[in-house]
Formats: structure tokens, sequence, C-alpha cells
């Protein structure tokens, strides 16, 4: 099984469920994408890193990090960033607070980051694009320079054209469609 197919897989197996749900945009969906125990399992992680990388150098994105809103993100970002040390340029990783702490360094982008530097955000799973947007504001509000986002599930319910709209170019490593879920 390619890595691909191994990705769908494991998704199957541990990320989707079917019933009745409301999603963080408030829409009302027939099935859920809990992509964390994929994406902090050790094959996930594996896989999705691989794979992001893949995506990025297919983009011919050259970020120096990746990272988003924690804590979807989190492994998203530290999977591809591991994953670039096999393929080069090696890429670091940030984690983007939902709000500034109140103390220490005050800082909404924690981590490897710096003013100036190309990130691409990542994202676990995309529905309204809502949390990539909040991501991308804070990264450009320290400076930061958003060469696109990288999703592993893109739900196909508007997120990436709302993304697109304000001009971010979306890759994703799979879609709602591909997992036979529309």
């Amino acid at each position: 099984m390619d890595e691909h197919a191994a990705l769908l897989q494991l998704l199957h197996d541990r990320s989707i469920r079917h019933g009745d749900f409301t999603l963080a945009s408030g829409a009302h969906s027939t099935y859920y994408i809990d992509a964390r125990p994929t994406t902090m399992s050790a094959e996930g992680l594996y896989l999705i890193g691989r794979l992001g990388v893949a995506a990025l150098r297919a983009r011919g994105w050259a970020p120096t990090s990746v990272g988003g809103l924690t804590m979807g993100a989190d492994p998203v970002a530290y999977a591809v960033a591991l994953a670039s040390r096999e393929a080069p340029p090696v890429l670091d990783a940030f984690s983007v607070r939902k709000e500034a702490k109140g103390h220490g360094t005050k800082r909404r982008v924690e981590g490897n980051f710096r003013a100036g530097a190309g990130v691409v955000v990542v994202e676990d799973v995309i529905t309204s694009g809502g949390s990539a947007i909040q991501a991308i504001a804070a990264v450009q509000e320290a400076g930061g320079k958003v060469l696109g986002v990288l999703a592993v599930v893109d739900r196909e319910q508007g997120g990436s054209a709302a993304l697109a709209k304000r001009g971010h170019a979306v890759a994703v490593l799979t879609t709602a469609t591909e997992l036979g879920l529309l």
C-alpha cells in the first residue's frame, strides 16, 4: 500500500465518525473528522510528515517553518518539520496561540518563527477555513509572510475557497470526496 492510501486507511480507522455532529463552524454534519487520533499517532506522524513535505515541494513553496493554530495544527507542523530532515531543506515548526499570553514574551506565535520569514500555515481539517484564517492573521501581524496553507483533510465545505479568495493557495493531502464521505 502506498503512503497516500495508508493515510486514507488510517483516517478511516481512527478519525472518521458517523452520526449527528455540530462542527466548530456551527454547521451540522452526518460525519465528523477528529484528525487527532491520526495526526497524533506514530504512523500518522510518519505519513503526514512525508506526504506534507512532498506537497510543499510540489507546490514550489520554500518556507523556513510551518505551523498553525494550536492544537490541531501542532502535530501536523511537527511531522512535516521532522520529515524535512530526509528531504532538505530542513524546516522548523511553530505554534499559534488562540490568544497571547499575559506574561513572558506575550507572543501569539511561538517556537521557530521570525519576522520576515516565509512560512506555510498548516491545518488538520479545513471546513470553513476559520482556524487557518486566524493563524494567518497572527503570523502576518508578527511579520511573517504566508506562502500558502497545507491541510491534511479538506471537508470541501468552502474553507479552501475562502482562503483562496483571500489570496492564499491551499494544498491538501486528501478530501472528503476521496475519503468517500461526499
